[in-house]
């Protein structure tokens, strides 16, 4: 977004310098990403000119530019002569694009250049330098340069994408007093021409037709202002519709009524519909895009581009002036699609003011009327105009609640107003109307942020000293002991986009899919509900890079829905391919679900745990997969990646996955517990049980540590089948005392293994 600093002053009383407003918009959000202040050519006069020696029209001038010494200039122009008042570029100008600088022609320093009045931009002479009035000042300026603001807008700030909005924005920050100009809304005038609007995707369209311009260029002001940020001056009806798009962020577009046939429609295109283009590009439209139609077909695509038939150009006499409101999803498909990308879509995508559409068709009107003449001959609307304002419940206690920073409700409410917010007071809350051009703020949390930027980021330190003991915090201590965890376990962490994609997801999980109504691509159309999605894409490009074995994980945001606080922090863990580098020994495998279960048991830091196997989700392999359980609480899963997933997203490796869903239903928070080493020996035990083929080794082992608390550890070393459905598994226990134990307490621990294992899984003690 580009601006210039005389129009930002327009609408801002200020004594703040361009640099100092650079600053505060860079404080308050938005970033200055340049700020040029250009050098201005100035009047000079020709005390001297002498042939350059060996050149047929070259002259080596001496000019008197305002200083106390002469500047040497060389000059090709035939009309240079001594007594003659131009115009001089120094260096450091630019002119046409490239920056003016000393150097030498033929030998002979040039410091500067004479200008013609085309390379001025003020005409289209260039058969000669400029003649200027014999009386102009000496040194004095000969153009109105502007200084140019070029800022990155982020998109949730569609607001800032006016003059008016970065004005308004600027008076909140108390770096000046707004100057409100409201345009004045044109009054109806029944037309012969009716407008007729077939989709809902366009909420109002409005026109005006004025008939009798005379075409003219547009006054010194706009067409300036408008060269300065880099869109060339044409008439003054084409203009006007760009310079209403910078000051007031309405697209507008302007077509020749002589052109246009009968009605106007705004309808769904027909399924292969041709349209060219006002840059001579043929396109073929789907039944998704939007156009603006007569009888004889489309006449531009809505919020795009228009077309070659009905623009407007040097003959012609009457107009037809639109302003309207078109979906932002809608135009943002359609400019993709399409590959066009204009200061109307890049407006229309973002969403634009939806009460702004008849002052800024009065705005545009009364510009080209004020140049051009004409009369208003018709006026016509369509569409539902059926906006309403948002209103969002807020209390000024939720400030300190959410930020840890005290402000009073006396300060919020001041900044709030400043933005332009209307506030309607009631005993316990407040209830907080945006003005329209703020199309997102709809929950609490955004009035916040604007508070907070407003208020000034660099106060949060010295507000947070005052706080009532409510201080926020940078990460949670919780979460960087997992990671650490983790990355000790030599995983690596990765961090994916919080989008999702689509086609994934279905192949995945289950759960509801959160779709995006305007994803920056189209492979992330979701808000993300699982985290294992992302890290399987990147394991499948790093497969195809020739990088196989990977051990990653991701500690992130998953969403449950599209409503404010359907969200949980999820845990993904994803190990692939060997578990160490090729070796001369052939010491190597490739990893296991039990690679994985070891991590989520090294998670559980201790704590107790039974493995169940449970139905296996779409991810997982059916029969290489178990679920991680306190009592009826699902703590985690792991398994292998099924193969039939691996095979849709292309990846040849074996993979294995580990799963905490929730972390905030672990139990004690998950917090990490480092416990301190038993002063006495660990005693280990070894047993062998036959049991039912079926059972699962995990549930012996389970059920041992589960005898007494003083059980640490279970380790299988050795299992069989021993045919009639029965198999002995065998397994060693570690027991850490917390006191001196003798031979029959001993005893007295081991019996009770044995007895909680014959029990519940119907084992048996197996014979030597």
């Amino acid at each position: 977004m580009k601006w210039t600093y005389d129009w930002l002053k327009e609408y801002l009383d200020t004594k703040l310098s361009a640099g100092q407003i650079a600053d505060e918009l860079t404080r308050i959000g938005l970033e200055v990403e340049d700020l040029a202040s250009p050098v201005a050519p100035i009047a000079a006069k020709i005390v001297e000119c002498k042939p350059v020696e060996g050149s047929d029209h070259l002259h080596v001038l001496k000019v008197d530019d305002g200083t106390k010494e002469l500047r040497q200039v060389v000059c090709g122009a035939p009309n240079a002569r001594v007594g003659l008042v131009s115009a001089l570029a120094v260096p450091g100008c630019v002119i046409d694009g490239h920056e003016i600088q000393s150097g030498k022609l033929r030998g002979v320093l040039s410091d500067g250049m004479m200008c013609s009045a085309r390379e001025l931009g003020i005409g289209d002479d260039h058969s000669g330098i400029i003649e200027l009035d014999p009386k102009t000042k000496i040194g004095s300026p000969v153009l109105d340069v502007k200084t140019v603001f070029d800022a990155g807008i982020t998109p949730n700030r569609p607001d800032y994408l006016s003059v008016r909005g970065v004005a308004l924005d600027l008076s909140a920050a108390d770096a000046g007093k707004y100057i409100a100009k409201e345009p004045v809304e044109l009054k109806p005038v029944k037309s012969s021409r009716g407008v007729h609007v077939k989709t809902e995707l366009c909420n109002v369209y409005r026109f005006a037709e004025i008939h009798n311009i005379k075409m003219a260029k547009s006054d010194d002001k706009i067409a300036s202002r408008l060269a300065a940020i880099g869109i060339n001056p044409k008439n003054a009806p084409i203009d006007a519709t760009n310079y209403v798009c910078y000051d007031m962020g309405q697209p507008m577009h302007c077509f020749d009524a002589d052109e246009v046939k009968g009605d106007i429609v705004v309808r769904m295109a027909k399924p292969q519909e041709k349209f060219t283009d006002l840059f001579g590009n043929e396109h073929e439209l789907r039944d998704t895009d939007i156009v603006i139609a007569d009888d004889a077909g489309a006449l531009a695509v809505a919020g795009v581009v228009g077309g070659a038939r009905g623009m407007t150009n040097e003959n012609t006499k009457n107009i037809i002036l639109e302003s309207a409101y078109f979906n932002p999803v809608s135009v943002r498909k359609t400019s993709k699609r399409l590959g066009l990308s204009t200061d109307s879509s890049y407006r229309y995508e973002r969403g634009i003011d939806p009460t702004m559409t008849g002052r800024a068709l009065g705005l545009a009107a009364k510009i080209i009327m004020d140049r051009c003449g004409g009369k208003i001959v018709g006026t016509g609307i369509g569409g539902k105009n059926d906006y309403k304002p948002r209103h969002i419940k807020y209390s000024p206690d939720l400030f300190l609640k959410k930020t840890g920073i005290d402000i009073d409700a006396k300060t919020q409410e001041k900044i709030l107003k400043k933005l332009g917010y209307d506030i309607e007071i009631k005993k316990t809350s407040w209830i907080v109307t945006p003005r329209a051009a703020r199309v997102d703020v709809e929950i609490p949390e955004t009035i916040i942020a604007d508070l907070v930027r407003i208020y000034g980021y660099e106060k949060i330190a010295q507000s947070n000293k005052r706080t009532t003991g409510i201080v926020a915090k940078a990460h949670d201590d919780f979460d960087i002991k997992t990671k650490m965890l983790l990355a000790s376990r030599g995983l690596n962490e990765c961090q994916t986009f919080g989008f999702g994609c689509s086609s994934v997801e279905e192949l995945l999980l289950d759960k509801p899919i959160i779709k995006i109504a305007n994803p920056i691509v189209n492979d992330l159309d979701t808000a993300r509900n699982n985290l294992l999605g992302n890290l399987l894409i990147a394991v499948a490009n790093n497969e195809k890079r020739g990088y196989a074995d990977l051990n990653l994980f991701e500690l992130g945001t998953v969403f449950d829905g599209d409503e404010p606080g359907q969200q949980h922090t999820q845990v993904a863990i994803v190990r692939t391919g060997a578990i160490s580098p090729k070796h001369w020994t052939g010491r190597n495998r490739n990893v296991d679900i039990y690679d994985v279960k070891a991590d989520l048991i090294a998670l559980m830091c201790g704590q107790k745990f039974t493995v169940s196997t449970d139905n296996a989700p779409k991810w997982a392999h059916p029969y290489q997969y178990g679920v991680i359980m306190q009592g009826k609480k699902k703590i985690a899963e792991f398994g292998a990646l099924h193969p039939a997933v691996a095979k849709k997203l292309h990846i040849k490796t074996p993979v294995v996955v580990a799963i905490v869903d929730d972390i905030s239903n672990l139990p004690n928070g998950w917090k990490i517990k480092h416990e301190v080493l038993s002063e006495f020996q660990p005693i280990t035990r070894d047993f062998a049980f036959v049991v039912d083929s079926d059972t699962l080794a995990a549930s012996l082992t389970d059920t041992a540590m589960s005898a007494d608390k003083r059980i640490v550890n279970t380790t299988i070393f050795d299992a069989f089948d021993m045919g009639n459905g029965k198999k002995s598994i065998a397994f060693t226990i570690t027991i850490v005392p917390t006191e001196n134990m003798g031979d029959a307490e001993l005893q007295k621990l081991q019996d009770s293994v044995i007895a909680n294992v014959e029990k519940k899984c119907n084992a048996k003690l197996r014979d030597k």
